[in-house]
């Protein structure tokens, strides 16, 4: 766990995860938390909100080397965060999801590296598994400058360690603020596909698993955590049912660009590898350098035993139980009670 009186720094710290981050841990005895990111507005916005002390908040971009260099100095721990996530614009300007997602992510670890850093969690999507579109591809790439650079890390200094996990109900981006957005103004619910699906999982579980990698990872491994699938359909059904408005109509719109019927959370070659930890699996890094000669052939029959591990064939979640995990949300259970509440930042 974190230690008493240690500085936290999160990139990206204005989004969903960050504000999560910092529910849980203002009352914990860290020293100061940093909130890195480029935006002034929201940042001025979480100042006011919470008014406490020990939050610090750096302007600058991960694209920035010496941005992040300047904010990391005297940080302990970093949980990597920014990140360019929505899939159809990383589709419409790919270079941009390579500058922040991709070299980002090299400044980011290299700044720990220089300054000393304890231990980086990087967070990353199950769209880097089985990648199809740019964003899946740039977050991919993101793992592999991880375990690349963890590799190269002087043992005992910094920890680089990563998660990945998938659909983060509520948070931003998430379709579920757009489903209650169009209930409110009397508009149909427009879904992709109906049979699409999508693992669930709250912010709260999004915050769990990366203080597990925290405590548990060694360089170059990534966690990611077991969870609950649904359909798109089941989502939009548990929605209206909270919403008390079980019969509103919902309208088919087609896929997006760039979007999969399914997300894997792990690939079959990881799963031919991964420890399993109870809630979370392990997958180690291929330890193994480039004089592959001196290594026996082993595994490969373990590879083609294994599956993969995705929405499709995990715990497929019906409407009740859709809607039993929605109102872990205090956003759906406002909007239960019919209130006007606003997602959780």
């Amino acid at each position: 766990m974190l230690k008493s009186n240690a500085k936290l720094m999160v990139t990206g710290g204005t989004g969903s995860f960050g504000n999560a981050v910092l529910k849980r841990f203002l009352d914990s005895d860290l020293a100061e938390i940093r909130i890195f990111s480029r935006d002034e507005k929201k940042q001025d916005d979480m100042r006011r909100s919470y008014a406490d002390s020990r939050l610090k908040f750096y302007i600058g971009d991960v694209r920035d080397y010496q941005s992040v260099l300047n904010a990391t100095r005297g940080v302990d721990y970093i949980f990597h965060a920014a990140a360019l996530k929505q899939v159809p614009s990383c589709e419409f300007h790919p270079m941009e999801a390579v500058k922040t997602n991709v070299l980002g992510t090299e400044n980011v670890l290299e700044a720990a590296v220089q300054n000393d850093v304890s231990r980086v969690v990087c967070l990353s999507t199950d769209k880097a598994v089985y990648p199809i579109n740019a964003m899946g591809i740039s977050k991919a790439m993101m793992e592999k400058v991880m375990v690349a650079k963890s590799r190269n890390v002087d043992t005992g200094k910094t920890v680089i360690c990563g998660t990945r996990y998938g659909n983060v109900m509520a948070s931003r981006g998430s379709v579920i603020p757009l489903f209650i957005e169009q209930i409110r103004a009397g508009r149909p619910l427009t879904i992709t596909d109906p049979n699409m699906t999508r693992f669930m999982m709250t912010l709260a579980d999004a915050v769990d698993l990366v203080l597990y990698a925290f405590s548990h990872g060694r360089n170059g491994d990534l966690f990611v955590q077991k969870a609950p699938a649904a359909t798109v359909h089941t989502l939009a059904k548990a929605v209206t049912q909270l919403a008390g408005v079980p019969d509103h109509p919902i309208n088919v719109i087609g896929t997006r660009h760039g979007e999969k019927l399914y997300e894997a959370l792990l690939s079959r070659e990881e799963m031919a590898c991964a420890e399993d930890m109870g809630n979370y699996y392990r997958v180690p890094p291929d330890l193994r350098d480039l004089n592959y000669a001196k290594y026996v052939e082993q595994g490969q029959e373990k590879i083609s035993r294994a599956e993969d591990y995705n929405s499709h064939n995990t715990e497929r979640l019906d409407v009740e139980g859709m809607k039993k995990l929605l109102l872990k949300l205090s956003f759906m259970q406002a909007i239960q009670r019919g209130e006007n509440a606003q997602p959780e930042e």
